[in-house]
């Protein structure tokens, strides 16, 4: 397990706290090391795994350990035992912390620092003050961990790989790293604290807003799902340099209009992206532009697009459910650089007036302007059976005058 970042460990010094006053004893312990005293865990007698669990006593790399401490801003010090008694929090909620947050059992090595106590510390005080129950805080853990995850991969796959290109003969990258992230760290630092907020005021405005408190559970949203049409047969045909650029530039492109439009990324996966949206509208557009978009650009294959509207159950930043499934079935069966909807979506254009339900009615029943003000066009499709949710009648969704 390593620390949650330089500045908790600033905070920890800022705020004079120190570990002679923490309060009991902790409880069992991890792995190979249950059973054992502070006394013997003191003197590293377990086992540990993986670069985390090496100290410089045991032979760390040197590079690797200053690396670390100038990120995590605080040197190793404690076993995983010594700090779960620093914190007050027995082994056993210690460890399910850790593993929520992605970090391997390191049995008893003398490998955390202050953050990593003052870390428990808070997630544990916020339990005990009632804030949040323990599963809650354990999920808090995790969702923090897998996000910062990614983007801490991110960062050195892509970010700072580039940046640490030897510029000069005889530099090697480790000697160019250092001092790049000791300037980096603290403006990343910075900017990632700045879009969380950004991002948490975003959402907690969203959750508000809901109807009742039902609503803020189980929302009504508008789910879409766009596909690249051919990517396993790409993955034989590319090379693995060529597959992830064209991936990177379609996560981009797709990351790119979903925001532009008021819509919110929910995730990727290479070949296909899923985006929420609070209203038909909105989803309808992002999904044309996407097919729009990508059709003008000849490296890209065709796309399919599946979109439907129901209730939603939200977990972790994903959505889950019917409503879900839906939207991914209409993705697999729409023609190439099509949109498909749902019933309902396409009840809710017409309601909204962005569509009219009938486009022999509304010519019927309207003058050319009138029927002219409409955004999009709707054509039903032939009902089918899908598996898991019966028939089901797609509509085709168009730009007016297309």
């Amino acid at each position: 397990m390593t620390a949650d970042d330089g500045g908790t460990s600033r905070a920890v010094r800022a705020t004079g706290e120190d570990n002679s006053g923490a309060r009991g004893a902790a409880g069992e312990t991890v792995g190979a090391s249950a059973g054992r005293s502070d006394r013997e865990a003191a003197h590293g007698d377990a086992p540990h795994r993986g670069v985390e669990g090496d100290s410089a006593d045991e032979g760390g790399d040197p590079i690797a350990l200053r690396l670390e401490a100038l990120i995590l801003g605080a040197e190793r010090r404690y076993t995983p035992f010594q700090a779960a008694r620093a914190a007050g929090v027995s082994m056993d909620l210690a460890s399910r912390f850790w593993r929520a947050m992605g970090f391997a059992d390191i049995g008893q090595a003398k490998a955390l620092t202050e953050a990593d106590v003052l870390a428990l510390r808070r997630l544990a005080g916020l339990v005990e003050a009632g804030l949040l129950s323990e599963p809650m805080a354990v999920q808090v853990a995790r969702s923090t961990g897998q996000t910062t995850a990614r983007l801490a991969d991110w960062q050195i796959d892509s970010f700072l790989e580039g940046l640490t290109e030897p510029q000069e003969p005889g530099m090697t990258r480790t000697e160019i790293t250092y001092p790049l992230v000791e300037l980096l760290l603290p403006e990343l630092e910075e900017f990632l604290i700045y879009v969380w907020r950004r991002q948490l005021a975003a959402a907690t405005g969203r959750v508000v807003q809901a109807q009742d408190d039902a609503e803020m559970v189980d929302r009504r949203l508008a789910v879409g799902f766009a596909d690249l049409v051919g990517f396993t047969r790409l993955t034989r045909r590319l090379e693995e340099e060529e597959l992830g650029e064209l991936v990177e530039a379609f996560e981009t492109t797709a990351a790119d209009l979903v925001a532009a439009h008021g819509g919110r990324l929910i995730k990727t996966l290479g070949d296909e992206v899923l985006y929420a949206a609070d209203d038909a509208g909105t989803a309808a557009e992002i999904g044309l532009r996407l097919i729009e978009t990508l059709t003008h650009d000849e490296t890209m294959p065709e796309l399919r697009v599946g979109i439907a509207l129901g209730t939603v159950t939200t977990r972790m930043g994903d959505v889950f459910g019917t409503t879900v499934n839906l939207a991914s079935r209409l993705t697999s069966i729409a023609p190439k650089d099509a949109v498909l909807v749902d019933g309902a979506f396409a009840e809710e254009l017409a309601r909204n007036g962005d569509a009219p339900k009938s486009e022999a009615e509304a010519a019927a029943s309207a003058s050319p302007e009138e029927v002219e003000k409409y955004r999009f066009a709707l054509q039903p499709m032939w009902q089918r059976p899908v598996r898991g949710l019966g028939v089901v009648e797609p509509w085709l969704l168009t730009r007016r005058g297309n």
